[in-house]
């Protein structure tokens, strides 16, 4: 289980270098009109062309991108969640843009979310198998354990 979160890791640090790539090569040679007219102005003032990570609406990246919980199935539904939530970010681009050397990397990266989302699916499904049925959701089984016994999830 742990290699799917440090490979995926990594691949997603790269993928934040891919994206702020092409946003640099996309706005290094803007001039003084294009950026006005653009909208992109009050970026400009606060960052002149530096790449700094941030939604379309203008929300700065930050720390609370990163959700967990501490549960194994309450994070890898979020992990799920956050592939998916890229995926369709990717899509809107795609809609969006028809510069082939925007599209091409962004397929590339779409495509990876996806792979990414089933390789969770199939860490949650390992999860799934591995816990009792009955007990489901009834504990988080990386700190909830029976003191009475072997150590065993508790039901």
């Amino acid at each position: 289980m742990c290699n799917i979160y440090t490979n995926t890791g990594t691949e997603e640090l790269a993928h934040l270098e891919m994206v702020a790539t092409i946003v640099h090569q996309l706005t290094r040679n803007l001039s003084m009109e294009e950026i006005e007219a653009s909208g992109f102005a009050p970026y400009y003032t606060d960052h002149t062309v530096g790449v700094w990570p941030q939604a379309a609406g203008g929300v700065p990246f930050n720390a609370c991108e990163f959700q967990v919980k501490g549960d194994v199935i309450t994070d890898l539904v979020e992990d799920m969640a956050a592939e998916q939530k890229a995926r369709s970010t990717y899509d809107n681009i795609l809609r969006l843009i028809d510069d082939p050397d925007v599209c091409e990397p962004i397929k590339f990266l779409r495509q990876r979310e996806i792979i990414h989302f089933q390789r969770f699916g199939e860490g949650l499904r390992i999860v799934q198998d591995r816990l009792d049925s009955r007990n489901f959701y009834a504990f988080n089984p990386g700190f909830d354990r029976c003191k009475d016994c072997d150590g065993t999830p508790v039901k």
